[in-house]
């Protein structure tokens, strides 16, 4: 196809520009949604359980292992108040990938944390998570699906 040396020094140069402009986009989404990880840690950090619901919109979904369905700041508040009741600390979100559009981010994350056991022993926690983010008017996150094992 590319006979000439001209012509695959333009390929490459196209490719090398669409390229470019790709690692551009996922830049600041993934520094969009590493920023919104910290600041839900934060908030878990401090068990403040209301604190992380304030994460999530009016219409959120949070899907644990248990299936439960729980719906809204208030179901999330109650979860999450549950997980502190049992002793969970020290939590972290990694991101694994980013992506999306200016008003609906995913997240894809490991999680960590650390628990207790049935005997009340320390226990390291974690898997993956997924985050269905929507950008609210000033600019924030705000978690709109969180589903995690």
């Amino acid at each position: 196809m590319f006979t000439t040396r001209v012509g695959w020094l333009v390929a490459f140069a196209a490719c090398s520009i669409s390229m470019a402009s790709m690692e551009v986009r996922a830049g600041p989404l993934e520094d969009d949604v590493k920023a919104a990880y910290t600041a839900w840690d934060e908030a878990f950090g401090k068990a403040d359980a209301k604190a992380v619901a304030a994460f999530y919109t009016e219409d959120a979904l949070l899907l644990p292992p248990s299936h439960d369905v729980i719906e809204g700041p208030s179901g999330v508040e109650k979860f999450f108040s549950g997980i502190f009741g049992v002793g969970a600390t020290g939590h972290k979100l990694e991101v694994i990938r980013a992506d999306g559009d200016e008003k609906l981010i995913y997240g894809a994350a490991k999680w960590s944390a650390k628990g207790k056991d049935a005997q009340g022993k320390d226990q390291p926690w974690g898997g993956v998570a997924t985050h269905v983010f929507e950008r609210q008017a000033d600019g924030s996150l705000k978690i709109k699906l969180h589903t995690f094992n």
